[in-house]
């Protein structure tokens, strides 16, 4: 036999593919034909491949390849695959366990250099409080309703930590609120700065005006966040203006500074309680959806890698009926997991695209007072959800809400009670 045969049988396609275990195992066996360049194949079933053959056949090395396709599709694996699977799954074992090592580790560090301030609890995560005598209007209001879930955790540690954090997901999944009721706990000052056409880059660095004849400089909202140590959030960060992304570039690196060139070249260093956050909704994971938000921008994978990104969906249907349970306490659990699964059916509508406006919670919480107050379904949806809404999005809606077998007397009734 030649070296090049040789190289064939070591390194080649021959040895034995199989799936299945027992009397339902099947197999095929590959080896080299007596014809040059050829091989033979031979199939079968049982616990070994030395039982009756019910296929028998020669192939060149095209049709060969072609039948190791199917058969990897098919789930057949030759016995080197087994062994190449095994050293894997030991593989993945050991890094699990020095994973796990390295974040016990990491949790003893921080807990060591951790230093004895107030804290308090927001989902899994202790939180520090905002130093003491720091008291603001800004600080957001304290929603004893909301609901923190273990999607939250991660953000929360990467707040403690000052990363830069990015929220994207539609409108109305409770991406700016989560911030906001995170900030009420821990006694944070909040500004906003909505980029949909709101703020222009002077609103958001600041400009020269007159005031009583003399020219002053004022800051705007990203300067006096840096200095104050409020929490900044800029709201639809997707449609700002490039000169808005350029300076934001900066401030996004580890202790970033401001450079104000219109000051003099002025640098604003960051106060220690400063934090910048983001929302988006047609950003990284999000831009298949970028149609459905027109005017939207695209960020880049380098804008995007200064940020940490969390993907931000609605609430379930069983977190949205407790929000809504504890935000309503007259409302009875039925009712509730009705209304969850309304607004539910009403998003997964938007993400088809045959309802051009999305559902936030706001929203179903505003339904579900105003049929508290008023005992009527439909009334209370006049207000609520179809006059904000297109006459084709309002009449499938309204066909959503009676596909959940809704009627004015049912829910007028159980809501009473």
């Amino acid at each position: 036999m030649n070296t090049q045969v040789l190289a064939v049988q070591n390194d080649g396609p021959e040895g034995v593919y199989t799936r299945g275990s027992g009397a339902a195992r099947e197999w095929w066996r590959v080896s080299l034909s007596e014809r040059a360049h050829m091989f033979r194949i031979e199939h079968g079933h049982g616990s070994d491949a030395q039982g009756t053959v019910d296929i028998d056949t020669v192939v060149d090395l095209d049709n060969l390849e072609a039948k190791l396709l199917k058969w990897r599709r098919e789930g057949f694996v030759s016995g080197a695959g087994r062994e190449d699977e095994a050293r894997a799954v030991e593989a993945g074992s050991r890094f699990a366990v020095e994973l796990e090592r390295a974040v016990a580790l990491g949790r003893t560090a921080r807990e060591a250099d951790r230093p004895d301030i107030a804290r308090v609890r927001i989902g899994a995560i202790e939180m520090p409080l905002a130093p003491e005598g720091t008291v603001s209007a800004l600080v957001p209001r304290i929603n004893d309703a909301y609901l923190f879930t273990a999607r939250t955790d991660d953000i929360a540690l990467d707040i403690v930590e000052n990363r830069r954090v990015m929220l994207i997901g539609h409108t109305g999944s409770g991406k700016t609120s989560f911030i906001e009721q995170v900030a009420a706990r821990t006694g944070h000052g909040v500004l906003r700065a909505n980029m949909n056409g709101q703020t222009t880059i002077g609103d958001f660095v600041g400009f020269w005006t007159v005031k009583g004849g003399e020219t002053v400089w004022v800051d705007g909202v990203l300067p006096v966040a840096m200095r104050e140590g409020y929490w900044l959030i800029i709201d639809e960060l997707d449609f700002a203006e490039p000169s808005i992304l350029a300076v934001l570039t900066a401030v996004l690196e580890p202790n970033g500074r401001l450079l104000l060139k219109e000051r003099g070249n002025e640098i604003v260093a960051p106060h220690p309680s400063f934090r910048l956050f983001a929302t988006a909704n047609a950003a990284g994971a999000m831009s298949a959806y970028r149609h459905l938000y027109q005017g939207a921008n695209l960020l880049n994978e380098a804008f995007l890698d200064r940020w940490r990104v969390y993907l931000f969906d609605y609430l379930s249907k069983e977190e949205e009926t407790e929000v809504l349970l504890r935000t309503l306490p007259l409302l009875t659990p039925a009712i509730a997991q009705t209304l969850a699964a309304i607004a539910a059916d009403c998003r997964a509508a938007f993400a088809r695209e045959d309802l051009a406006s999305a559902f936030s919670t706001r929203r179903l919480i505003d339904w579900a007072e105003l049929m508290l107050r008023t005992g009527d379904v439909e009334r209370a949806a006049g207000p609520a959800i179809y006059a904000k809404v297109s006459a084709e999005d309002a009449a499938l809606i309204r066909s959503i809400i009676r596909h959940h077998a809704i009627s004015d007397a049912g829910a007028g009734a159980g809501a009473s009670e």
